[in-house]
């Protein structure tokens, strides 16, 4: 099995310790899980949102870097509101409001799925602006 080297913070080590006994054996659970978990919430919000949405909250997060600190629904909303407010859902032929009240209705864990999502185009090798369309329809 392929390993992965992760940064984690002291608590989290500690909490990887106390739940499984040693980091390793976390890591190994946890981060499938994660993962797994990541793929089955994207498929599911993206059945929510309709592809010139989705296509606004992908804009919406080009040359960002997404921190953990700002992983919670009230950043996804004031992202996409401030791509909106720059016209972005226009160019995408996207409802604003309806874009705005399905963001709402998302909890944090979904919201931080989306916000990866999206951020992960910007930065996979095999993603261009000329293949958003494919991005949408992946996973």
């Amino acid at each position: 099995m392929p390993q992965v080297a992760a940064r984690i913070s002291d608590e989290q080590e500690r909490w990887l310790k106390d739940y499984f006994r040693t980091k390793s054996a976390g890591a190994e659970f946890i981060l499938p899980w994660a993962v797994d978990t990541f793929f089955r919430a994207i498929s599911a919000i993206k059945q929510v949102f309709s592809a010139s949405e989705l296509k606004t909250i992908v804009e919406a997060y080009k040359d960002v870097k997404l921190l953990p600190t700002d992983t919670r629904a009230s950043y996804l909303a004031l992202r996409v509101q401030t791509a909106c407010d720059a016209g972005v859902h226009e160019r995408n032929k996207a409802s604003r409001n309806s874009l705005e009240a399905k963001i709402r209705n998302l909890d944090d864990t979904q919201a931080t799925a989306l916000m990866v999502w999206a951020s992960a185009f910007w930065v996979s090798r095999n993603c261009t602006v000329e293949n958003l369309d494919e991005y949408l329809q992946s996973y």
